[in-house]
């Protein structure tokens, strides 16, 4: 059985992700899509982030009405010793890396099974500062979803030095779109075009800051809950201060 895992901070889940997951699942028959919210992502040190418990929140009214798509807690926080943290001035839950989560749910799969990791060709651009970013490519195959601008030469060229083609061999790919699958040795990578995904989390959080409506960004349920908790109001107080 195929199956897919969509790792992100989701603050908040938006129509974009919802729309690439479908394609992926669509594209490499995934019975099952996994969405694990990030606690503490690893590439957002010091960023404002909602607390994970809204966040997961959303993420599991996003995905309720569609059979394949599960919300996980994969990466929820888990209990530590926060007073020896606090000594040591440090977060007492440690931060999301992927390759931690992939080999959890790979523990939970049967031998058939074939894990897929989903996500945006902006997030794989930076795959080469990911936490042991080698290992991880080498136990999960990637789901890349790409957009307008990019190309298949400025995929293979984010790979870590280690696993990336000689430049030469990237020159007649530089104006090829990134489509089809890309097979090396150790690696995989297939790539989904032509999904609009023209959605940010900053653009949502902006709106709801302003009471705007976000119907065309998140689900029902999502807006509602937004309103509801009174999410994202630190966007408006920050623009006042500005």
């Amino acid at each position: 059985m195929n199956i897919g895992l969509f790792g992100g901070t989701f603050d908040p889940i938006h129509r974009g992700h919802l729309e690439v997951a479908r394609a992926a699942a669509q594209r490499f028959a995934l019975k099952q899509i996994h969405f694990v919210t990030a606690a503490v992502p690893p590439h957002k040190p010091g960023q404002p982030i909602t607390d994970f418990e809204h966040r997961y929140a959303m993420v599991a009214l996003a995905t309720a009405s569609e059979k394949t798509f599960f919300s996980s807690l994969l990466e929820a926080p888990r209990p530590s010793n926060v007073l020896r943290f606090r000594a040591k001035g440090e977060s007492p839950t440690p931060p999301s890396y992927s390759i931690s989560t992939v080999r959890r749910l790979k523990s939970t799969l049967g031998r058939s099974d074939k894990l897929f990791f989903i996500l945006g060709v902006d997030a794989f651009l930076q795959i080469a500062s990911w936490h042991e970013p080698e290992a991880l490519l080498e136990e999960v195959g990637f789901i890349i979803a790409s957009r307008p601008g990019s190309s298949m030469a400025d995929v293979a060229a984010a790979l870590p030095p280690s696993l990336r083609p000689p430049a030469a061999a990237l020159k007649p790919f530089a104006r090829q779109k990134p489509r089809g699958s890309l097979i090396l040795p150790g690696l995989a990578l297939h790539l989904l075009d032509d999904v609009n995904q023209n959605i940010s989390s900053t653009q949502i959080r902006v709106a709801a800051a302003a009471n705007r409506s976000l119907q065309r960004y998140v689900t029902p349920e999502v807006a509602d809950y937004i309103r509801k908790q009174r999410l994202y109001r630190r966007e408006a107080a920050a623009s006042r201060r500005a």
